[in-house]
């Protein structure tokens, strides 16, 4: 399968499977040419994974653990992420195209200052991840995702898909989010609603936006008060 659609939304994924494609195992992320190339790497448990000015292409990686992740300037083409933990990772000023992270656990990354082209999170873990200057340029889709108190400071994600995805106190800062997709996600409990100008929702999703912007300006009902004041 080289791609998979939600909604409008049709993202192309890593061709890792295709005839005459052998992927070589490496032992490292690392490389002194700043270059890893048609490679496999995975089950690792490591202290420490931090590359500079680096370029994966083409590859997969599986089973990796890393108390600490510090990415750079990395540039990630067609790379699959497969059962991963990468929280608490850092991760900035990148680009990502073609790249898939599944079932992975990337809570309480801090996301700054990356481009994601063809980018799909599917069925993982970004608990109080904080995204900020994060550019979609092509598709981007986060599927059946638990974003709880996630934070978007400042991000472009115009035409980006949250499908099926756990929202609970997602707070949506001032960015652009055009034709943001937030079909089949329960939005009674997301924050910055007024910053959601122009998504694409259900209209059965009217009640649970105005029930989260509610909750957000604080209001009292009047048949609440003490009338006796």
């Amino acid at each position: 399968m080289d791609s998979i659609t939600f909604g409008r939304v049709t993202v192309t994924l890593p061709r890792l499977d295709e005839p005459g494609l052998y992927l070589s195992n490496v032992t490292s992320l690392d490389s002194a040419r700043g270059i890893v190339q048609d490679f496999q790497y995975g089950d690792a448990d490591l202290r420490d994974l931090d590359l500079t000015d680096t370029s994966l292409i083409t590859g997969r990686v599986s089973g990796l653990r890393a108390d600490r992740v510090q990415l750079d300037q990395v540039r990630l083409d067609s790379v699959e992420f497969d059962t991963c933990d990468l929280a608490t990772a850092r991760i900035g000023d990148s680009k990502l195209s073609r790249v898939v992270f599944r079932n992975c656990k990337i809570m309480g990354a801090n996301l700054t200052g990356l481009t994601l082209d063809n980018v799909l999170f599917e069925n993982c873990k970004l608990d109080y991840a904080g995204f900020e200057q994060v550019r979609a340029t092509g598709p981007v889709v986060f599927s059946k995702c638990v974003l709880t108190e996630a934070s978007f400071t400042g991000c472009d994600l115009s035409g980006a898909v949250l499908d099926a995805c756990t929202l609970r106190l997602a707070e949506f800062g001032r960015g652009k989010y055009q034709g943001l997709d937030l079909r089949g996600n329960d939005l009674t409990m997301v924050r910055g609603v007024a910053n959601l100008a122009k998504v694409i929702i259900d209209r059965a999703q009217q009640a649970e936006l105005a029930e989260a912007l509610i909750a957000e300006l604080d209001v009292t009902f009047g048949d609440t008060l003490d009338e006796r004041r």
